[in-house]
């Protein structure tokens, strides 16, 4: 009997190193296969649970893309369906004859719910279900297996494990449509299967951009075709890098300004292959150091942010409460203060009188996007060193609006910056803003791009706007508390009080709690994207 498959997007949004893709063309014999690409609007997968208007502009896009990929290829196209997978599958078994199903390991726990119903239907119909790995470089599961049974608790030790186990595997083979028909849903079963009429649009999910009163000056664009492009600038940016001997070079020299090279929303939505990015730069590294006279040292420290991603991943995928601070294992029960809904909407809006602060934020919430050390440094503020905020409310507002947000890299990165859990000093105290914010953009047009309110104020106050005199102020036609906000607190004073809470928590720490910390510090400095010359220590 001939095969009538699904490839079931949730994220993996490519044609390229997409092993469930493969599997779904697989020829059962001499008859071709019959296949059918999907994407359902379920509410919840590819993150659109919450989900703010430059996430799901970027969701669709990638969409659309596989649709005209598809079309180029003689197909229909990619079938977006709205409505709950369960049913929508049984109805295709059912009118379509329907006998597999591919799809992509989405190994994060709050995924386990939706796959189970999936895969209990299709036992229930005799419908094969195929999962490949490839959203990860490793499959999580095994790293745990070889530690043991366990998540390894620090970095190092999640090094020494995926060493043990050995290089990830590479991209797989170019998916081949030659024993392949497209198959086709016929026009009387398009309300009865919820397939939507075309390509949606944010506006038809009631999702609309938020006016911040900035412009958006850098346009992120969703779509395999698009990363892919991205990804070759990407690796002319690295070549060069290598060739002068170091690697990671927007972490040694973070722009602000520029346009972004950064891979990681094409990661998160799966339109990039992480392999392939992983391998690419690899290669690239072997092959520049083939013609440079003084070699520099292999190893996973090129691509370590990509390690930082598999690390959360392995650290959640058993940990349902990894997202949040009650009954997770791995997280310090800090008493944080309740919040109060006037100071979060300040943080969250960017109007806390802290320009560097302020301006990171409208840009989220402009364009979805803000460089690492902006979001260490906004996270920071809103729990550790300014307001003492729960790290829960800034997850919350970063997976709805930061393009590259997924569940297991947000919520690490916010345990670590708030030193709920990855981090062992426990302190608040010398970690600058105001220093770091002059150090970042001494010139204060990063500030100035997003809070057009300051763009006449001098560089020695751009970062301080309240010190300016008054005649400064009304020369630069910006009054500070109604033109701009006052600072909403003193900042000085608040890290000092928070430095001192942090020490009666990690004086009290008497017990076996597996607190996940950094192996030195060297693993702050990566993390956090900071150079030699500021201090991270107490």
């Amino acid at each position: 009997m001939a095969e009538k498959s699904i490839l079931w997007f949730r994220h993996g949004l490519r044609l390229h190193d997409n092993p469930a893709l493969n599997e779904a063309l697989r020829s059962n014999g001499a008859q071709k296969t019959t296949f059918y690409p999907v994407f359902i609007f379920d509410g919840c997968s590819a993150g659109t649970q919450h989900v703010g208007y430059n996430r799901m502009k970027f969701l669709i896009e990638s969409l659309e893309d596989l649709d005209k990929q598809f079309k180029e290829l003689g197909g229909n196209g990619l079938f977006i369906f709205r409505g709950d997978p369960v049913d929508i599958f049984r109805k295709m078994r059912q009118e379509l004859g329907i006998t597999k199903i591919c799809y992509e390991q989405d190994c994060e726990p709050i995924w386990n719910e939706r796959d189970k119903r999936v895969e209990n239907v299709c036992r229930e119909f005799g419908i094969k279900t195929v999962e490949k790995i490839s959203h990860t470089l490793w499959d999580p599961m095994k790293i745990i297996a070889v530690n043991g049974g366990f998540p390894p608790l620090t970095y190092q030790m999640f090094l020494h494990t995926i060493n043990v186990i050995g290089y990830p595997s590479r991209p797989c083979e170019t998916p081949d449509f030659t024993y392949t028909d497209f198959g086709d849903i016929p026009m009387h079963l398009h309300l009865q299967l919820g397939l939507m009429n075309g390509i949606p649009k944010p506006e038809d999910f009631g999702i609309y951009h938020e006016k911040t009163g900035s412009e958006v000056y850098m346009k992120w664009k969703g779509g395999e075709k698009r990363a892919l492009k991205q990804l070759e600038l990407r690796l002319a940016i690295e070549q060069d890098a290598f060739r002068n001997g170091t690697y990671l070079p927007n972490q040694a020299n973070p722009d602000l300004l520029g346009v972004s090279t950064s891979m990681s929303a094409a990661l998160r939505f799966g339109c990039l292959s992480v392999r392939k990015f992983y391998y690419d730069i690899h290669d690239l590294f072997a092959s520049v150091q083939e013609i440079l006279p003084n070699k520099h040292p292999y190893g996973h420290h090129i691509t370590g942010q990509l390690i930082w991603r598999e690390y959360f991943y392995t650290m959640s995928i058993k940990n349902p409460n990894y997202g949040q601070m009650k009954n997770n294992p791995i997280c310090l029960n800090i008493p944080w203060s309740t919040p109060n809904k006037e100071d979060v909407l300040k943080w969250k809006q960017g109007k806390t009188g802290f320009p560097i602060i302020d301006a990171a934020m409208r840009q989220l919430l402009t364009e979805g996007w803000l460089h690492h050390t902006l979001r260490n440094i906004t996270a920071t503020f809103l729990t550790r060193s300014g307001l003492w905020i729960s790290w829960e409310v800034g997850l919350d507002h970063y997976l709805k609006y930061l393009l590259d947000a997924d569940w297991s890299v947000c919520s690490g990165n916010w345990m670590w910056v708030s030193s709920s859990a990855f981090e062992k000093l426990l302190d608040s105290s010398n970690f600058s803003i105001i220093a770091l914010a002059y150090r970042l953009d001494p010139n204060g047009d990063y500030v100035k791009r997003y809070i057009p309110e300051l763009r006449h104020f001098p560089r020695k106050y751009i970062h301080e706007p309240w010190k300016a005199p008054k005649q400064v102020q009304e020369a630069c036609e910006c009054i500070i508390g109604e033109d701009y906000s006052e600072p909403m607190i003193d900042l000085k004073r608040a890290m000092q009080i928070n430095s001192n809470r942090m020490k009666e928590i990690r004086d009290s720490l008497i017990d076996n709690k597996p607190h996940v910390r950094p192996s030195n510090e060297d693993e702050i400095r990566t993390f956090f994207w900071i150079n030699d010359d500021v201090s991270v220590k107490a």
